[in-house]
């Protein structure tokens, strides 16, 4: 049985294994059409390049899995290869207005992001954190508005068991 603390609340793998069988599957639409239309198979040709696309294709994928995951935790929030401890995300912010020009940017808009990379992946929105050091960083992910939700509530569940724990002190003095 899982721990309540290793329990999976958000997931984006950043990339699916199943791109890696377009290059054979191209390959093999092309070998169809060839056989059908052509009297020249380019059977080595057609075979290189399904190896090919293949390992390109594939280390891209792996990359990306590495890279561009996203996971959350009860724990902890794992953005590519950077964690953060939950316990030191102090504020999780609203969503931006994307209408708005850079001098109304919100001070977070313009934060780190988080995952060790130069920004905010593509296809990624950000999503602001305050740390309890007072640092601000952006967290991302292509369904945002579900890590958002799923961070808010392990916030909530947070607070709820802080708040437990001081009126535990409260009673026992």
């Amino acid at each position: 049985m899982a721990d309540n603390a290793s329990e999976v609340l958000f997931y984006e793998p950043g990339s699916r294994m199943s791109a890696v069988a377009l290059g054979p599957a191209f390959s093999l639409v092309a070998l169809v059409i060839e056989l059908f239309t052509g009297p020249v198979v380019h059977w080595f040709g057609l075979a290189m390049f399904a190896v090919i696309l293949t390992g390109l294709v594939y280390v891209q994928v792996t990359a990306a899995r590495r890279h561009v995951s996203v996971e959350l935790t009860d724990a902890m929030l794992r953005q590519g290869t950077e964690e953060v401890p939950v316990d030191e995300i102090a504020e999780v912010f609203p969503e931006s207005d994307d209408s708005a020009y850079e001098d109304e940017m919100e001070p977070w808009e313009t934060a780190r992001a988080l995952g060790e990379l130069s920004g905010v992946p593509r296809r990624r929105h950000s999503i602001g954190l305050r740390l309890t050091t007072g640092g601000l960083v952006r967290a991302w992910a292509k369904d945002d508005i579900a890590l958002r939700e799923a961070l808010n509530q392990v916030m909530a569940r947070r607070g709820e068991a802080d708040s437990a724990r001081d009126s535990e002190r409260v009673s026992d003095d």
